[in-house]
C-alpha cells in the first residue's frame, strides 16, 4: 500500500503540490471513482487515472502590501498584523495572505506545520489586528507551541464593545460549533473549556476594554461578550447592534518566553487609525493612562474585585 499522492509523484514529472491540486480538483480516479483524498491508499493492482493536462500550481496572488515588524532575530519574528489580513492560505481564501508576505520577504520561516502554514504558531481573525509572533526555526516553533499549550505565553486585547459592562468580569463558559449557525461558535454545555477576563477602561455608552485569555478557542473573547448581551463593535456576525469597518479588536500586549535565551519578552502592537479614532471619541482626556501597557498587565494582576459568570 503507498499514498496515491506518493504513487502520482513517481509517476507523473510534476511538484508535490500539482500532484496534491491534481487529486483534489477530482481529476484522479482509482477503480473509476474520483479520489480527492491525497492520502488514499493504493495497492499494486489498483487502476489508476489521471487527466494530466490538468495539472495546475496554486495562483499566486499578488503582495501589494507591508506589514509593520515589530521585533527580529534569528529564531522569531513578531509582527502587527492589520486588518483584513488572513494569516495563512487556505482553500476559501481568495488574496494574499501573512504567509505569503512572509516569503516574499525571504524570511525564514519553521516548517513543521506544513506548507500552507510555515512559520505560524497561532493565529488572529482576518478582522482582528495586532501582534502576532512568527517561529524562524523548528526548534523555535515547538518551544512556542508548548508555551501556548503552558499558557506561558499570551495576550492581552483591546476592544471596543456597544454596550459597557457593569464591572470587571471573569467568564468561564465552555464553548463549541453553532449547531444553527456554522459560521459561529456558541455557550454549549459539552463545548471545550473556555475562559476570560475583561477589564473595564473607559467610556460611557460604549466601552474601551481590555480582555485576557487563558484558552484559545475560536472567537472566544467574541463568545464569550455575547453571552452576556455585549459585542465587539462591528462584530454582526454576533449581533453588534453598531456598525464599523471591521471588529474592533486588537491583540495589544504579547509576552513569551524566548526559544533560545529563555528570558521573558513583552512586545506592544501599536493600535491602527480605525480604533484611535474610536477611542479618541470615547476615552478623551483618559486615553494614555488606560493604554498604559503596566497599568493594563497590573488591573489584571490584581484581579480580585470581579463578577464571575459561569
Amino acid at each position: 500500500m503507498i499514498r496515491l499522492d506518493i504513487y502520482l509523484k513517481e509517476k507523473i514529472n510534476s511538484s508535490r503540490n500539482q500532484i496534491t491540486n491534481l487529486i483534489k480538483s477530482g481529476f484522479v480516479k482509482v477503480n473509476n471513482k474520483p479520489i480527492i483524498k491525497p492520502s488514499f491508499k493504493v495497492s499494486q493492482n489498483d487502476k489508476i487515472e489521471y487527466e494530466i493536462q490538468t495539472l495546475e500550481e496554486p495562483k499566486d496572488y499578488k503582495v501589494d502590501f507591508d506589514v509593520d515588524i515589530i521585533y527580529e532575530d534569528d529564531e522569531i519574528l513578531v509582527v502587527n498584523k492589520p486588518p483584513y489580513l488572513v494569516v495563512h492560505p487556505a482553500p476559501s481564501v481568495k488574496e494574499a495572505t501573512l504567509v505569503d508576505w512572509l516569503k516574499s520577504k525571504n524570511i525564514r520561516l519553521s516548517t513543521i506545520s506544513g506548507e500552507e502554514r510555515h512559520g505560524i504558531v497561532h493565529r488572529i481573525d482576518k478582522e482582528t489586528s495586532g501582534a502576532l509572533v512568527i517561529a524562524k526555526t523548528n526548534e523555535a516553533h515547538q518551544f512556542l507551541s508548548e508555551q501556548l499549550s503552558d499558557k506561558s505565553m499570551g495576550r492581552y486585547y483591546l476592544g471596543i464593545i456597544d454596550l459597557p459592562l457593569k464591572e470587571d468580569i471573569e467568564i468561564d463558559r465552555p464553548i463549541g460549533r453553532n449547531p444553527k449557525n456554522r459560521l459561529k461558535n456558541t455557550i454549549i454545555h459539552n463545548g471545550k473549556i473556555a475562559k476570560t477576563r475583561f477589564i473595564k477602561l473607559c467610556g460611557e455608552k460604549e466601552e474601551l476594554i481590555a480582555c485576557k485569555l487563558f484558552t484559545g478557542r475560536t472567537h472566544q473573547i467574541r463568545v464569550h461578550l455575547n453571552s452576556i448581551n455585549r459585542h465587539i463593535i462591528g462584530d454582526e456576525l454576533y449581533g453588534a447592534k453598531e456598525s464599523s469597518d471591521r471588529i474592533l479588536l486588537h491583540a495589544y500586549i504579547l509576552y513569551l518566553i524566548h526559544p533560545k535565551t529563555k528570558k521573558l519578552m513583552q512586545f506592544t502592537a501599536p493600535l491602527f487609525d480605525d480604533m484611535k479614532e474610536k477611542i479618541n471619541q470615547i476615552c478623551k482626556e483618559e486615553i494614555n493612562e488606560k493604554l498604559n501597557e503596566n497599568y493594563i498587565i497590573s488591573r489584571f494582576a490584581n484581579f480580585t474585585n470581579y463578577r464571575l459568570y459561569s
